[in-house]
């Protein structure tokens, strides 16, 4: 029989994870994928067959605090908790990605750290974190480091974290105050269902409405979420009002879009290109404002 154990500190978590070894442990956050992805594979009524290690108490995995030097969210922060805390609209898009995560019981439940550790091509939270430059912290016994989200997903269900570590929090930057940013996302309905194709999108602009800096992300059309650079490089100096036009097809080119059962590869891209036109056309009806 595999062991339940639930820490209250970290300090007590990481010291669990070390002595695990290289032996699997299953970390449990919100539940809402270890919990499916089991029933999947066993019958419910049979055993884990690894011992979990439930993070659910520990206080400093908790919580979101912004402030003039950037915004620290908690890995066990849930989506509803997103979805709600007082944050500028920089973060409009992470907002709108946390009310399409399943339904309110998921976004109850769910972590924002088990959907980056879960790293699934599809996962909502990782566009909107890509454009606002976002970072992780994990930690072990053997100290401390922050990695760029970017460079932690590394693909399908797989990621940089270590056998001996935990993700603690996710920290972004301070935003530019003329920054506003959108998601969109494309599924078989609108709600409970995984992406197609999804989208973020951050504008910053000057006082003459030109482009400052852009960040374009893309989900569900690669093995791991990706950023637009050549895009985003030529969109800077462009009126706001114009950017959707400039979006080529070769924008997408980055993308690696696959065959499944939601969708062809053909129709991931073309619909990927009509989301980016849509973000940024909705960004750009925006008013600077706004987003102060």
């Amino acid at each position: 029989m595999a062991r339940y154990l639930r820490p209250t500190t970290l300090e007590e978590a990481l010291a669990l994870r070390a002595q695990a070894g290289e032996t699997p442990l299953t970390l449990l956050a919100g539940g809402t994928d270890v919990y499916p992805v089991r029933t999947q594979k066993i019958a419910w009524f049979q055993p884990f067959s690894r011992d979990v290690l439930d993070l659910g108490a520990v206080p400093e995995l908790s919580g979101i605090q912004h402030d003039a030097a950037g915004t620290r969210i908690g890995a066990t922060a849930t989506w509803s908790a997103l979805a709600e805390a007082e944050l500028p609209p920089t973060f409009d898009a992470l907002k709108q990605a946390s009310r399409q995560v399943g339904g309110v019981q998921i976004q109850n439940r769910g972590t924002i750290g088990g959907n980056l550790c879960n790293a699934s091509p599809a996962a909502d939270g990782v566009p909107p974190l890509l454009v606002l430059d976002a970072q992780v912290e994990l930690a072990s016994r053997r100290g401390r480091r922050r990695l760029p989200l970017a460079d932690f997903v590394l693909g399908n269900r797989r990621t940089a974290l270590a056998p001996d570590e935990i993700l603690v929090a996710i920290h972004i930057p301070a935003q530019p105050e003329s920054a506003r940013s959108t998601f969109l996302k494309l599924g078989a309905r609108a709600y409970l269902v995984i992406s197609i194709a999804s989208v973020a999108a951050i504008i910053a602009t000057d006082a003459a409405g030109l482009v400052l800096g852009a960040r374009i992300a893309v989900g569900a059309c690669s093995a791991a979420p990706q950023c637009l650079a050549t895009l985003e490089a030529r969109l800077i100096g462009q009126p706001a009002g114009d950017l959707a036009a400039l979006v080529q097809p070769e924008d997408l080119a980055a993308l690696a879009p696959i065959d499944d059962v939601r969708a062809s590869a053909a129709y991931r891209r073309d619909a990927a290109l009509v989301l980016v036109r849509r973000a940024l056309t909705q960004l750009a009806d925006k008013p600077m404002e706004a987003a102060a």
